[in-house]
């Protein structure tokens, strides 16, 4: 285990600087942003003492090494319209982002599992159909919609929830509900079709031949053995929430990272989307890995050589 993780930790070093030359190099593509930082009567001079003054009229080359330089020594550069460090603006907005990720992800679990659960052990039937039909309905809402909707049943006419902004449990509620419900919606389904899978295998036959209750069969035997890609998915889902709900931040005026990447690149704020990018990529690494690190906890019979 311990050279499977070693491994991965230097293939995340390659990952990390691939990464980092795709968004320099397409962020290079989007347009200079000295005209975006000066004034509209702003002379060619003034331009050209902006772009010296930014590093801009380096070749791209040296601009890049500059860059990979600054986040070998923990410097992603500053912002163009703040002159703040980019790396602390990030980190100041992902507090906001993991808070609403965690809690939608717990969401979607706490309510995918039973509905799931329920759904296997009642194939065909009518509660099975009405699961699937949540499911359904959960994947095919747009999450701008569903958004809009909540905020306008719960939020102006019931008046249980407030609409905007971050602040006690009360504010989460509707934003991690409305990021939550396509995961919730995935995730019960693949607890469905991952226990009917299992239910049929000869091992969970030679368990109720036993005479193991039926409680014990389905969750020591048959859920345990359809975990695998399940949490696969739930890793995926995390890591792109912490990349930041761009459309739900937005909706709801959650101060997360996605709000602040979509600013930035509004406003051509290289430095503050190449480091919110490398954090999201980050984050991406270390969820993976700690998805696989859980994989042998779940099932003993995965091993890493």
């Amino acid at each position: 285990m311990q050279a499977f993780v070693l491994r991965r930790l230097v293939q995340s070093v390659f990952v990390l600087f691939g990464v980092s030359l795709f968004v320099f190099g397409l962020l290079q593509l989007s347009g200079d942003p000295v005209g975006l930082l000066l004034p509209p009567d702003a002379t060619a001079e003034d331009r050209q003492v902006l772009q010296r003054q930014l590093g801009l009229d380096r070749p791209i080359h040296v601009q890049y090494l500059s860059y990979a330089g600054g986040v070998l020594r923990g410097d992603l550069g500053h912002s163009l319209r703040s002159g703040q460090a980019a790396l602390p603006l990030v980190l100041e907005r992902l507090p906001a982002t993991a808070e609403l990720a965690v809690v939608s992800m717990l969401v979607a679990v706490a309510v995918a599992f039973p509905i799931g659960i329920v759904a296997a052990l009642h194939r065909g039937h009518l509660v099975d159909r009405i699961v699937m039909a949540i499911a359904l309905f959960g994947q095919s809402m747009p999450v701008f919609f569903l958004g809009i909707l909540l905020i306008l049943v719960f939020g102006v006419r019931l008046g249980w929830f407030p609409v905007a902004g971050r602040g006690g449990l009360d504010h989460i509620v509707l934003p991690a509900t409305t990021l939550g419900l396509y995961s919730m919606a995935r995730t019960a389904r693949l607890v469905r079709s991952g226990m009917l899978e299992v239910m049929t295998t000869e091992f969970v036959t030679t368990a109720r031949a036993k005479g193991l209750s039926e409680t014990t069969v389905v969750f020591r035997h048959v859920l345990k053995n359809a975990l695998i890609p399940i949490i696969t998915v739930l890793g995926l889902d995390l890591a792109t929430l912490l990349g930041g709900a761009i459309i739900t931040e937005t909706i709801f005026s959650w101060p997360g990272l996605g709000r602040l990447i979509v600013y930035s690149i509004e406003g051509r704020d290289y430095p503050v989307v190449q480091a919110a990018v490398f954090v999201v990529a980050l984050a991406y690494i270390l969820v993976n890995l700690a998805v696989d690190i859980l994989y042998a906890y779940v099932n003993p019979q995965v091993h890493y050589d």
